[in-house]
């Protein structure tokens, strides 16, 4: 019996990893992405960086700014613009706790990472995050360490 080759093999999963070290996470939402033209071939072929995106509310609508998406290479000249803000998609309830949550101090919506779900679309999950101390920096620092010296003693 031959497995059934799915539509969407590839799998995709862009993370950033900068964010789990300068934020923690509170709440975690999936969200869609608005793509325009080429934008989505660009994401299938991993060539997105997240490392200094971030969300804001404008009008009561969630948008991510400072996502690179690299043009399409094969694209001839109706390519996209690769920082422009894009505008991400959620239930009305989870955007009004969202926004209620963001007002208040010291909290941010921060994206985490970006895939392809099932069915062929971009999805891209986003945290509710506080930002970290210093000295919660060091405490994560020391914590990796001592797990990576354990991982070495058992080998």
């Amino acid at each position: 019996m031959a497995q059934e080759k799915k539509k969407f093999d590839k799998i995709i999963n862009i993370r950033n990893k900068k964010a789990s070290f300068e934020f923690e996470f509170l709440d975690t939402f999936i969200a869609g992405i608005v793509l325009r033209g080429t934008e989505i071939k660009s994401v299938r072929e991993g060539k997105v960086s997240l490392t200094e995106a971030y969300c804001y509310f404008k009008r009561g609508e969630l948008f991510v700014k400072q996502m690179h998406i690299a043009p399409y290479s094969m694209a001839a000249s109706y390519n996209h613009d690769p920082v422009r803000e894009r505008k991400l998609l959620l239930n009305k309830k989870e955007l009004d706790k969202l926004e209620s949550k963001f007002e208040e101090k010291g909290l941010s919506i921060v994206p985490i990472r970006i895939f392809i779900n099932d069915k062929g679309l971009a999805k891209m999950e986003i945290a509710l995050a506080k930002g970290k101390k210093l000295h919660d920096k060091r405490e994560d620092i020391k914590s990796k360490d001592v797990k990576r010296e354990l991982d070495r003693m058992r080998f």
